[in-house]
């Protein structure tokens, strides 16, 4: 970022803010939020405008409500999670369209996955293709591999689940994960000159860092075009791949070669567990912090992303196009799907999980001024921190947190025994580096694209 002294740097951060109608004041913000520091990354980015590299952190299904249970139950009322003291943080709007182009106010995953890997909103189901021709759209990650970065993506999920999916692939629909999953997908068979399922996708487009869940899928045997009788994984060997199923094999893994980690069948068992939401509540219980469906080995959130850097800062040592950076998203998918279960602890653990891989990436950030960082989510859930006395509708349950408290949580977006539902609200979007200051107000979820795309200078 320059020799810019520390208190121009501040001055201009300030004087964003003060543009954008947001008040500073800074001996508050300091004491409330971690110290000096974080008024000193108020100004720390805004020097260079251009980004060296982006790493964009997704919280899958984590609006404000999950946010502040996680806080609630992990740090304390009045504690701050890592994901909370960003020096700039706004709200951005999530919702999709139909066919028409009509707005459909409550997003799924690969509708607003393909919002900000794109630039443009589609249906709901679709991956990265346009909502009434259901023609590929160019995603963020296909311009940075095009202008010479490396690039990578982490999940829980399964690598083929809609949010990693809309970066490397283009789908008619998010479920046509493997080969054997293509019903949906008529026209995007290899057989009908189409591009193949998400999982051959994915590795076709030789993306650097590859690690997540969903095995199973890359083990469906492809039945049509150049590797036909071949795996996916073995697809992936044949193209340079290399494939690691532990934190062992992953920790062994050198950037010379890309790499491909998959570390459950599905998706990663959570970290965290306990009793769902019951009808009437529960007896206030103390979430169990270890799953023993975890197999041993599974490497965490925190030490993918870890390793993911890792990996994609040595692919930038040597000449040419391999010092022009990198994109990296991590996306930590269960919060929204122990949501939809209903179950607070294992959605608690989850939040707390990819909280400690925002951690990862502001210290990469604190090292590398040049990095921006963006920590969101694609969509709100169901969880509402309700009164003890309430008897709200639908499932809840009682929390004994860690400040000694009892805390209600309510899910009432479906029927009982039914999936629980998304909302529509807008969620919160942070982030510190290069164009940060382009995450404040209200933006929508497509805006991201453009942060993104102006801070790399991708064509």
């Amino acid at each position: 970022m320059g020799s810019r002294p520390y208190g121009r740097r501040l001055a201009w951060g300030a004087a964003a803010l003060l543009v954008a109608g947001v008040a500073v004041p800074a001996a508050a913000s300091a004491s409330q939020s971690g110290g000096a520091s974080d008024v000193s990354a108020l100004g720390a980015g805004h020097g260079a405008k251009k980004a060296k590299n982006v790493i964009l952190l997704i919280g899958d299904g984590m609006g404000d409500s999950e946010i502040t249970l996680a806080r609630d139950y992990t740090v304390g009322a009045a504690g701050r999670l890592n994901m909370d003291t960003f020096p700039l943080t706004g709200a951005y709007t999530t919702y999709s369209v139909d066919k028409n182009g009509k707005p459909d106010y409550v997003t799924d995953s690969a509708a607003s996955g393909t919002g900000w890997a794109t630039g443009q909103k589609t249906v709901n189901g679709r991956i990265s293709k346009t909502p009434g021709t259901d023609k590929p759209m160019t995603t963020i990650l296909e311009l940075a591999q095009k202008n010479g970065l490396a690039t990578g993506s982490v999940t829980t999920a399964e690598l083929t689940d809609a949010t990693p999916a809309v970066l490397a692939s283009h789908a008619t629909d998010r479920s046509c994960q493997g080969p054997a999953d293509m019903k949906a997908c008529p026209s995007d068979t290899v057989a009908k000159g189409g591009p193949g399922s998400i999982a051959e996708q994915s590795v076709n487009h030789k993306v650097d860092v590859l690690l997540g869940g969903g095995k199973a899928r890359f083990d469906q045997k492809i039945t049509e075009g150049p590797y036909r009788g071949m795996t996916v994984t073995e697809q992936a060997q044949k193209l340079g791949y290399q494939v690691v199923t532990d934190d062992k094999g992953l920790g062994g893994a050198r950037s010379g070669k890309p790499v491909l980690g998959l570390f459950a069948p599905g998706n990663v068992p959570v970290e965290w567990t306990g009793k769902p939401a019951a009808q009437g509540g529960t007896d206030p219980q103390r979430c169990v912090t270890s799953n023993p469906e975890r197999a041993a080995g599974t490497p965490s959130l925190e030490a993918q992303t870890r390793k993911a850097l890792q990996l994609l800062e040595q692919k930038q040592k040597g000449s040419g196009d391999r010092k022009k950076g990198f994109f990296l998203q991590v996306e930590g998918a269960s919060i929204d799907k122990r949501d939809h279960a209903a179950d607070p602890c294992g959605q608690i653990g989850e939040t707390a999980s990819l909280d400690r891989a925002v951690k990862v990436a502001r210290a990469y950030a604190a090292e590398h001024p040049d990095t921006l960082v963006v920590t969101t989510a694609d969509h709100a859930h169901t969880s509402q921190i309700v009164p003890l006395e309430a008897t709200p509708p639908g499932l809840s349950s009682t929390l004994v947190t860690n400040e000694g408290q009892q805390l209600k949580v309510n899910y009432s977006t479906n029927t009982p025994g039914k999936s629980q539902e998304h909302t529509g609200t807008q969620v919160r979007i942070a982030a510190q580096g290069p164009q940060a200051e382009r995450v404040l107000g209200v933006t929508d979820q497509t805006q991201l694209f453009t942060t993104i795309r102006t801070a790399l200078s991708l064509r």
